[in-house]
This record gives structure tokens, sequence and C-alpha cells, in this order.
């Protein structure tokens, strides 16, 4: 885990609030095309530090995530896809490659739960066919380490 991740023990469900509050912030960056350290400095209540480790890294990693994500999308330019779809794919490519104490069946399921929440009908699908391809990579990568 990045050391800005280290020593999480939050409780179950946690995370998946983590990565909740991490999209909301990721959006609003997006939206008001501002760094994410200043939206993360301008919430009222600090974000819990897994929370910030996710932003942060999706932010660090962009050009890799973004190639990553580019790679494994059949059919789609990454300019083509919707905004909270690029960004669920972002924050679930960054948990795959840079948090490897979390299972990657966790994180897919996870990051799908969340687009079919939050965007639309056929996201669901979509970023679990992506984040299952970039998944499946990541496990080859493991074995043979």
């Amino acid at each position: 885990m990045s050391s800005q991740g280290g020593g999480y023990v939050g409780g179950i469900g946690s995370r998946r609030e983590a990565r909740e509050q991490a999209l909301a912030l990721l959006y609003e960056a997006e939206v008001k095309g501002a760094p994410v350290a200043e939206v993360i400095e301008a919430q009222v209540v600090p974000p819990d530090p897994y929370t910030v480790a996710l932003v942060v890294g999706v932010s660090e990693h962009r050009g890799e995530l973004d190639a990553s994500i580019d790679a494994h999308s059949r059919n789609w330019r990454l300019d083509r896809m919707p905004t909270l779809d690029l960004l669920l794919l972002r924050l679930g490519a960054e948990e795959l490659l840079h948090q490897p104490d979390v299972p990657p069946a966790v994180t897919i399921n996870e990051i799908v739960e969340l687009a079919k929440t939050y965007s639309t009908d056929e996201s669901g699908r979509f970023v679990n066919g992506v984040l299952n391809a970039l998944g499946s990579g990541v496990a080859e990568d493991d074995g043979a380490r």
C-alpha cells in the first residue's frame, strides 16, 4: 500500500465510503478544473487518509492510469467516455495498480457498484469489463513476481 494510505484501519464499509468520497472529490476537481490538492484542502470536514491516498494517487498516476485504461477499453477513446465513467475507471485502476493490499475482485465490485449508482445504465457493465481486463493483467504480473 502507498505510504499515504498506509496503516488504514477503517471498519467494514469504510473503504467503500472512501471510494465514494474520492469519486466526489475527483469529480469536483474535474468540473472546476482545479488541482486535487486545492479541492481536498477546501473540504470543511477533512477527507479520511484512504480517500486522500486514492485522490492524490489518481492525480499523480493519471498518465499511467489513462494508458492502462486506454489499452483495456475496446473501441472507446478516453475523450469519448462519460466523465464519471472515466473517473471511476481511474479510481479503480489506481487501486488495482497501486493498492496491492486490496483484492482486485473487491476493487472491481466496489467501483462497478459506484458506476451503477452514479452513472448511466450501461456504465456498470462497461466499467466491469475494462477493470476485469486491467485486473487480469495485474494478476498476471503478480504471478510473475
